[in-house]
């Protein structure tokens, strides 16, 4: 048996579980309770019942695009579990989902909000660009704590032993 460790799976199934997850925070926080915006609410403004239809299949498509982003996680995190050589660390793990979550804000943000102008993040204020501004300095946010936090779990080394024990 190898004494070498590897993080690179634990930080793969978090990822995408905190991409997964901060779609889920999105889409229920910023869609469903707060209704600042749909999936397609600049390009279709949800003012009448069809456009409301059709925005809210489109958000469906979102919540199923994340739920199955959020499992595939999951099932990587089972995974990693039976695997030895994988050191339990919640800086890392903790760090991977912060991770996630930013790069879902940030390639969402700029995808979505800048480039192909689906939707903003408030897309009843006068001035979007500050909103969309804030969710990228977010994201910003998330990604370097994220980041700082799989760094300091660098050195964790609690792995699990054949028996199943930790060390």
């Amino acid at each position: 048996m190898t004494n070498q460790l590897h993080r690179s799976p634990l930080i793969s199934a978090g990822v995408l579980m905190g991409a997964g997850l901060g779609g889920f925070v999105d889409g229920i926080v910023l869609h469903q309770i707060l209704q600042w915006h749909n999936m397609l609410s600049n390009q279709l403004p949800p003012d009448t019942l069809v456009a409301a239809k059709v925005n809210m299949y489109w958000d469906g498509v979102f919540h199923a695009a994340v739920w199955i982003m959020t499992a595939i996680g999951l099932r990587m995190l089972w995974s990693v579990g039976n695997r030895h050589d994988v050191p339990w660390s919640g800086r890392t793990f903790m760090g991977a989902l912060l991770l996630g979550w930013g790069l879902f804000n940030v390639v969402e943000g700029i995808i979505d909000h800048q480039l192909l102008g689906l939707h903003h993040v408030q897309e009843y204020a006068t001035n979007k660009l500050p909103w969309d501004l804030a969710f990228l300095g977010f994201g910003l946010l998330l990604l370097l704590s994220g980041w700082s936090l799989i760094r300091a779990g660098r050195h964790d080394t609690a792995s699990r032993s054949v028996a199943g024990e930790y060390r």
